[in-house]
């Protein structure tokens, strides 16, 4: 039987949390009734402690939280994906490769880049007692991240010819590619290509799994419950279960850490976050350069007047970058060039950093004969700062003469049906942390959806020769080339990058070394 949260008795505790945060740390942190936690605070390089059952809260998806991963763009349905099921490998700076393999024990790259042999890594089991091989790894490749339409997925599927996939004995999946490409590890090892068991078409609570945990409950809008699976490869959790909730409101998840209901609140608002520091039960643990998460706006070039180059220019001189960085943010974030993928490698550094100028803005916009045009951006709380950054855009848009609105969705619902989202004239968006070629050629090239009418040829020759490209050096002139031409000519407005404003209960270890820091796992976390 499923697990049920109460909510309304959980969002009356969250509300006490909430007066506990407004009331500062002179009021007493409550622990949950039914389970009890360990009085002693771990100390500098104290071993982790085995046991308990750690609690943390994210935004969600409302009504719209799914099981099935490959469809639903939530961050709290992937966070609740990895928690159950098995990754391919994360983004590991430090690793051999660059990334930290999870089901796999390695990649092997071909030397004309045709094909990648992954290699399975023996004595993986599902939650049934079944061994994992390469069918199941097949299967999750084949039939579900190839038919998703969640950009992320449609990435593999543009650079690896899934449909000539093949099995080589239990232990080796080979994968030709579409074309030469020497950065397919990253790729496929960026923590959200998770394994399911051959054959698998629904999600449901009870099917097999090889993530850390279990599942043991799931109501869709308020959470999920875990427990330990003691037969995981690798490591087992120190923890004895999991709690995922879905708070939308940021107060409330803050509250929430602050008066014991919770151990760990994702993604908290600057305002929210600023509250925290002299708590002394709580800690403030932001996500660290690359892994930022860029704001931007979308202007869809399929619609008039997005189309003219003069109008997407004049927006993004019309935007006051430092002002958002220092009113939305209190300075904890950093100025955006309009380009994603900030602190990585690839990241082209040597642009011109656009400035604010609305009166040529002004001027761009009567030469294009769109003065005085009407826009609405829509936009949604997908993460804390979206709405207030919109809010500020469109202010300074007013001065440039433009009549702009904002249409504010509810938490979850921004790219909940994404054809409707993807047709929007000007969309509010955010950036998740990768490398600056897998981005676009994940969410921009051959006129993807998510590309809002960005269609350019030249471009994507450009990023597919650095990507295929060996040398380091060679495929940083190509793709900083790449980066050039979005910058000049393209459709995002990118202000802004932001950390993830994540904060634990003082005593809590660990949830860093999973990696994914957006999209923390718990496997390796401890509670004090």
């Amino acid at each position: 039987m499923s697990r049920q949260f109460d909510r309304r008795a959980f969002l009356r505790r969250g509300a006490v949390g909430a007066a506990a945060l407004a009331a500062g740390s002179g009021l007493l942190a409550a622990c949950s009734a039914d389970e009890p936690r360990s009085g002693r605070a771990a100390g500098a390089g104290a071993p982790p402690r085995s046991g308990g059952t750690l609690r943390a809260a994210f935004v969600g998806g409302g009504a719209s939280e799914s099981l099935d991963f490959f469809n639903s763009p939530s961050a709290l349905d992937l966070v609740r994906a990895r928690a159950w099921h098995g990754t391919l490998g994360d983004l590991d700076p430090d690793g051999a490769d660059g990334v930290r393999y999870g089901v796999l024990k390695g990649i092997d790259i071909s030397d004309d880049l045709s094909a990648y042999t992954l290699h399975v890594r023996p004595g993986v089991r599902f939650t049934d007692g079944s061994e994992l091989t390469s069918a199941d790894i097949l299967h999750s490749l084949t039939a579900l991240a190839a038919r998703s339409t969640l950009p992320v997925y449609r990435l593999a599927a543009a650079d690896f010819d899934l449909a000539r996939a093949r099995a080589d004995g239990d232990l080796k999946v080979v994968l030709p590619t579409r074309r030469p490409v020497a950065d397919g590890r990253m790729i496929l090892c960026q923590g959200n290509f998770l394994v399911v068991k051959n054959g698998t078409k629904v999600f449901r609570e009870g099917m097999p799994s090889c993530g850390p945990f279990r599942l043991t409950g799931f109501t869709a809008g308020q959470g999920s419950a875990f427990e330990r699976y003691d037969d995981h490869y690798g490591h087992v959790p120190h923890l004895d279960g999991l709690e995922l909730r879905s708070i939308a409101d940021s107060t409330a998840r803050a509250g929430a850490l602050t008066s014991g209901e919770i151990d760990f609140a994702h993604d908290l608002s600057p305002v929210t976050a600023r509250t925290l520091d002299d708590n002394g039960k709580a800690e403030l643990v932001p996500t660290k350069s690359p892994y930022l998460v860029g704001l931007s706006f979308q202007m869809n070039m399929s619609a008039e007047p997005f189309d003219d180059p003069r109008v997407r220019e004049a927006f993004k001189l019309a935007v006051d970058r430092q002002a958002i960085v220092r009113t939305v943010f209190h300075g904890s974030a950093q100025v955006g060039n309009d380009l994603p993928a900030i602190g990585f490698p690839d990241y082209a550094e040597g642009l011109p950093q656009r400035a604010h100028d609305p009166e040529r803005a002004r001027a761009l916009l009567k030469e294009a004969g769109a003065e005085g045009m009407k826009v609405t951006l829509t936009t949604g709380p997908e993460t804390p700062g979206m709405v207030e950054t919109a809010a500020l855009f469109v202010e300074d848009l007013k001065k440039a003469g433009v009549r702009a609105l904002v249409r504010e969705l509810p938490a979850g619902q921004l790219y909940a049906d994404f054809p409707a989202y993807a047709a929007l004239p000007l969309a509010g968006s955010y950036q998740m942390p990768v490398p600056a070629l897998s981005a676009y050629q994940m969410s921009t090239a051959g006129g993807s959806p998510s590309a809002f009418g960005w269609k350019d040829p030249a471009t994507d020759a450009l990023v597919a020769g650095a990507r295929a490209e060996s040398d380091s050096r060679e495929a940083k002139k190509l793709g900083t080339r790449a980066q050039r031409t979005r910058w000049e000519g393209g459709n995002q407005v990118l202000p802004v990058f932001k950390p993830n404003l994540n904060a634990q209960a003082k005593g809590v270890t660990g949830i860093r070394d999973d990696l994914f820091e957006q999209f923390p796992g718990f496997s390796r976390a401890s509670l004090a």
